[in-house]
């Protein structure tokens, strides 16, 4: 029938998945998209003000159940909210496997599933290679935007956080496997192949919607007494986005094991962070990140 239009359980016009999360686009027309976005148990996601003051959200828990950063609001089957001109970001975290429906009235589907996924694919495949870095760019990704919001990043900072924190390590897609998982300290020679991934990640990046973020990739190993790579930067050439995900990873990669050694303990380092604020990293990025791990009750 004209203008009648049937979908069928678990069909959709458009799918993308990713570690922890797939979205599905189920309908549009009329300025509206319709999706249903999975959530995988542990996951923490956010809602983001938006550049269009006229854009409009709206969530309809169909399964699962969500936390708020708020202790006392979570939110379960047959719940739901909406979104319209919020002054900062809100975080939750998925308690259980979830989906909702989510309903927007501006162009979504399209920039996310042509442009991040595709390189999110890519992180997905490093993990593949790399049995240490699985799910190191979510971790690296959930700090980088709790430090964010706690030094007030703009709306726009925080929005290019979120895909560049993700996206970070996408330059190691062209590592070798065996430099990856090597398990003892790489040569010089290896080193170098290892110390060029910041740059192929923003090469991957500066052509696509999200080109704003290929410096932020590629500074993410820039430390502040120029010391870092791949252009040994220093103090205020480093981009903020950069000095945030630059504390972030290091402290993932010491709290996490490695082919070469065991993970160190969370207060060993971050007292490995703070030693060196100042010197390597920003110290108002390390301080924010010590209280998100008191908030979060990491460390007391």
């Amino acid at each position: 029938m004209k203008g009648f239009n049937v979908g069928r359980k678990n069909s959709y016009l458009e799918n993308v998945k990713q570690e922890s999360a797939a979205l599905s686009l189920l309908a549009r027309g009329s300025g509206l998209e319709f999706m249903k976005h999975s959530i995988y148990k542990g996951t923490a996601f956010y809602i983001y003000p938006g550049k269009n003051p006229d854009a409009f959200e709206f969530f309809y828990i169909l399964k699962g159940e969500i936390k708020c950063e708020d202790p006392e609001l979570v939110l379960g089957l047959g719940d739901y909210f909406t979104v319209k001109n919020i002054p900062e970001l809100i975080f939750f975290q998925a308690a259980e496997d979830t989906e909702m429906l989510w309903v927007i009235n501006e162009p979504t589907f399209r920039l996310i599933s042509e442009d991040v996924y595709k390189l999110i694919e890519k992180v997905r495949s490093v993990g593949e290679k790399d049995q240490y870095t699985k799910e190191h760019s979510e971790r690296v990704q959930s700090m980088s935007i709790k430090i964010g919001k706690r030094i007030n990043l703009s709306a726009e900072d925080i929005d290019n956080l979120i895909v560049a924190s993700i996206l970070h390590d996408v330059g190691k897609i062209n590592v070798p496997e065996e430099i990856l998982n090597k398990p003892e300290s790489l040569s010089d020679e290896e080193y170098e192949v290892v110390k060029k991934h910041p740059s192929d990640g923003a090469e991957m990046v500066k052509d696509t919607y999200f080109s704003n973020i290929s410096k932020i990739i590629l500074q993410h190993h820039e430390r502040l007494n120029g010391s870092g790579y791949p252009e040994g930067l220093k103090g205020d050439d480093i981009t903020i986005g950069a000095k945030i995900i630059g504390v972030s990873d290091s402290f993932d990669a010491m709290t996490d094991d490695r082919s070469y050694r065991k993970a160190y303990t969370v207060e060993y380092a971050m007292s490995e962070l703070k030693r060196l604020s100042g010197v390597l990293y920003e110290p108002e990025v390390v301080e924010a990140l010590e209280q998100v791990l008191i908030e979060d009750g990491v460390i007391t």
